[in-house]
């Protein structure tokens, strides 16, 4: 048949019994062997005795990856106690966001704030430490991740909400703090997945916002509640958005005289700066980005 090569390669073969590889004797007819063989691999499915698995394995496939330890490197006790210290500052962060939901809950958001600003200090110790002690590894950075998405992600709209329930619709907060919600989720996975920019942040960091959400409640605004939770909503957009937004250390770079201005705006009406100066950090991204497409 002029068929019959086509059919060989699709055929099915089946072998029972197996040659023991130690003994070179052969094997009693306690399982077969059926092999597929077709145009790209050879498969073969072993068919057991009663009881035993099935195991299925691929000629050519890759080996399974090896796991990827927590600690990468030596694995003294002294760089234990350092990975330990860094990741117990993570869960400090995660155990005060929770505290500030439940205090939020209780009526006592601006007490929850004062822990979303621990919360802050916290995630910026994790990452600091790890740095100096030189024990960062992508359980950490993970770790790192979800702690922000509970205390940024999910503690500071709770706070929000909490605050402004008394002063706006609450259909109309709970709307504008499930998009904080969604917005920090987003802006986290795709920092998690992003090549990263020494310079910029794409977006507002959600650390950042939440600090701005935190220190909002914390101060008391003397802003209408609805140009509050526009605010809110404005802070949520621009954390998924593409504008760039400086980071500290290049801030820290500007001349002196311009940090005198909000030094002394903050003496004289501190609110008033505050407001001011998240206005301005807002509106410097769509500049950079407007500067950058003119290049």
């Amino acid at each position: 048949m002029r068929r019959g090569g086509t059919l060989a390669r699709q055929a099915l073969m089946v072998r029972v019994g197996r040659r023991s590889v130690e003994t070179g004797r052969a094997a009693t007819a306690t399982r077969a062997e059926v092999l597929h063989i077709g145009s790209d691999s050879v498969r073969t499915i072993t068919i057991p005795a009663p009881g035993v698995p099935v195991e299925l394995s691929v000629a050519g496939a890759d080996p399974a990856p090896a796991s990827i330890p927590l600690l990468p490197g030596e694995r003294t006790m002294s760089r234990r106690a350092s990975f330990a210290l860094v990741n117990a500052c993570t869960l400090s962060s995660l155990g005060l966001g929770l505290l500030a939901i439940f205090l939020a809950m209780d009526g006592k958001a601006q007490i929850a704030a004062a822990c979303l600003v621990a919360c802050v200090v916290f995630d910026g110790l994790d990452g600091a430490l790890a740095r100096k002690l030189g024990v960062a590894s992508p359980f950490g950075a993970q770790m790192d991740s979800l702690a922000d998405m509970c205390s940024f992600g999910l503690a500071a709209p709770v706070v929000v909400y909490a605050s402004l329930a008394d002063e706006v619709p609450q259909a109309a907060a709970a709307i504008a703090t499930a998009l904080v919600a969604g917005c920090a989720a987003i802006r986290l996975a795709r920092f998690n997945v992003s090549p990263k920019d020494g310079r910029f942040f794409c977006g507002v960091p959600t650390t950042m916002a939440a600090a701005v959400l935190a220190l909002t409640v914390l101060i008391g605004l003397p802003l209408p509640g609805m140009v509050q939770l526009a605010g809110v909503t404005l802070l949520a957009f621009a954390m998924v958005s593409s504008f760039p937004y400086a980071k500290l250390a290049r801030l820290l770079k500007l001349p002196p005289w311009l940090w005198l201005l909000p030094i002394v705006g903050a003496l004289l009406q501190p609110r008033m700066t505050f407001v001011l100066i998240v206005a301005i950090y807002l509106v410097s991204g769509p500049i950079l980005w407007m500067r950058a497409k003119r290049v």
